[in-house]
């Protein structure tokens, strides 16, 4: 089961983020051997992807990953509401897991 997270993203400004996963007996998920993707949607129901998380695991044995977006990203999404998932693939059997899900509250910008 995928673990909730809500994140809040400043519109025009580079963003990131750090997530931490655990697996059900509370010890930190060793991510090494897994892929990763993760994408930003104006609603569940939308066809077309807002924009795409960058995802790395810079220590993939404590189960951190580092979900960012470029400014010029940012930029591109209307202020308002987005939900997101991360989806994390075992590369050797090509298992897919919805590790985190919840909603984006994209936050309006002034400087240009």
């Amino acid at each position: 089961m995928a673990i909730t997270i809500n994140l809040s993203v400043d519109q025009g400004a580079d963003f990131e983020a750090t997530v931490k996963l655990y697996s059900s007996n509370t010890d930190a998920l060793n991510l090494s051997g897994y892929g990763f993707s993760g994408q930003i949607r104006r609603s569940y129901e939308s066809q077309s992807t807002s924009a795409a998380f960058t995802i790395t695991s810079p220590n993939p044995t404590n189960g951190e990953l580092t979900l960012s977006l470029a400014d010029t990203t940012t930029a591109q999404l209307r202020a308002g509401r987005y939900v997101y998932d991360i989806v994390i693939t075992d590369t050797s059997t090509g298992v897919k897991t919805r590790a985190a899900e919840g909603i984006v509250s994209v936050m309006p910008g002034v400087t240009r």
